[in-house]
C-alpha cells in the first residue's frame, strides 16, 4: 500500500513550488553529487577506472541512505520520499505546457519544449516541437515513473534511490563525448541495465491503453530503429498508439543527426492536439500501473 499511496500523492501534489523554492529538491542534490565526482575525479589517466569507482561510491551511498530512511518507523517517510521521486504529474504538466504554448505560436512552443529536451529547438517547425514533446513524454514515462516504481517495488527505498542516482548520473556524464566516454561508462551501462525491463514494461502499458491493432511485434521492430536500446520501446509504443512518426532527424549543438523515424508510416504533421493526446495516454498508462500496484499490494 505504501507505493500506491506514493503514486496517489504524486498525482495530487506533483512538484509543489512553495516547498522547492525553499529547499533543494533531492534530484538537485543528486545532480550536485554527480557534478562533484565529475569535477574531482574526471581528470588525468585511468578515467574509466575512476568513473567506475566513484560511481560505485554513489550507488553505495544511495543504498545506505535508502536503508536509513526505510528504517524510520511508520510508512510516511516511504510514502513522501516515493512521491517526491516519482514524476507523473510534473511530467504531464510540462508536456501539456508545450501544447498550450504551441497554440499561441511556434516560437512559444519552441521555448516551452526547450525546457524538457536537450536538442536544438531554434529552427523547429510546429511538427518538430510537438514530436519532441511527445518523445520526451514517452521516454520520461519510463525513466521518471515506471522505472522508479519498478525498483521501488523490488528494492524499497534503497532500490528507488539507487535507480534515481544512476539515472541522474547517466543524464549528466553518460554521453559519448571526449570528456565523458570513459568516465561515464559505468553510469551509462548500469542505467541501460536498470531500464532494460522497465522500458519494455512501459511500452506494454502504453500498448494496453488503446485498441489492439495488430500484435506487439511491430512495436519491437520499431524500437530497434531507435538509437537507444531502451528509449525506443516507449517511443515506438506511443508512435503506434497515436499512429504518428517519432524520432527522425534532429540537431544537437548545431550538428544535424539523421536518425531514422520510428513508425515512419505514421502521421508526420503533428500539432498541439497530438501532444494533448499523448498526455492522455500518459495518464491512462499510469492508471493501469496503479491498478497493477494495487493488485500486488492486495496479494
Amino acid at each position: 500500500m505504501t507505493i500506491l499511496m506514493a503514486m496517489l500523492l504524486d498525482a495530487l501534489s506533483g512538484e509543489p513550488k512553495w516547498l522547492w523554492n525553499r529547499l533543494p529538491h533531492p534530484a538537485v542534490l543528486m545532480g550536485r553529487a554527480v557534478g562533484w565526482i565529475d569535477r574531482t575525479f574526471n581528470q588525468g589517466d585511468q578515467r574509466k577506472a575512476k568513473g567506475v569507482a566513484s560511481f560505485a561510491g554513489l550507488i553505495v551511498a544511495a543504498g545506505l541512505l535508502g536503508m536509513t530512511l526505510q528504517a524510520v518507523p511508520g510508512v510516511w517517510v516511504d510514502v513522501i520520499v516515493g512521491a517526491i521521486l516519482l514524476a507523473q504529474k510534473s511530467l504531464s504538466d510540462h508536456v501539456r505546457a508545450v501544447a498550450d504554448a504551441l497554440r499561441l505560436s511556434v516560437g512559444d512552443g519552441r521555448r516551452a519544449v526547450a525546457m524538457i529536451v536537450s536538442r536544438d529547438t531554434g529552427d523547429m517547425d510546429r511538427s518538430a516541437v510537438a514530436r519532441s514533446a511527445i518523445e520526451s513524454a514517452s521516454e520520461n514515462l519510463s525513466d521518471g515513473v515506471i522505472a522508479p516504481l519498478f525498483w521501488f517495488l523490488l528494492g524499497g527505498l534503497p532500490g528507488l534511490l539507487i535507480y534515481k542516482i544512476t539515472n541522474t548520473a547517466d543524464s549528466m556524464i553518460g554521453y559519448r563525448t571526449p570528456r565523458h566516454e570513459q568516465f561515464g561508462w559505468a553510469a551509462a551501462r548500469f542505467d541501460d541495465l536498470l531500464n532494460l525491463v522497465p522500458a519494455r514494461l512501459t511500452a506494454l502499458l502504453i500498448w494496453l491503453t488503446g485498441p489492439k491493432v495488430g500484435q506487439f511485434g511491430p512495436i519491437r521492430a520499431d524500437a530497434a530503429l531507435h538509437k537507444s536500446p531502451n528509449a525506443g520501446w516507449p517511443e515506438a509504443a506511443m508512435a503506434r498508439r497515436l499512429s504518428i512518426a517519432l524520432a527522425g532527424p534532429r540537431s544537437y549543438d548545431g550538428e544535424r543527426r539523421d536518425f531514422p523515424f520510428v513508425h515512419p508510416g505514421g502521421v508526420h504533421d503533428l500539432g498541439p492536439d497530438t501532444v494533448d493526446a499523448a498526455v492522455r495516454v500518459l495518464w491512462q498508462a499510469w492508471g493501469i500501473a496503479l491498478v497493477l500496484v494495487g493488485v500486488i499490494a492486495i496479494l
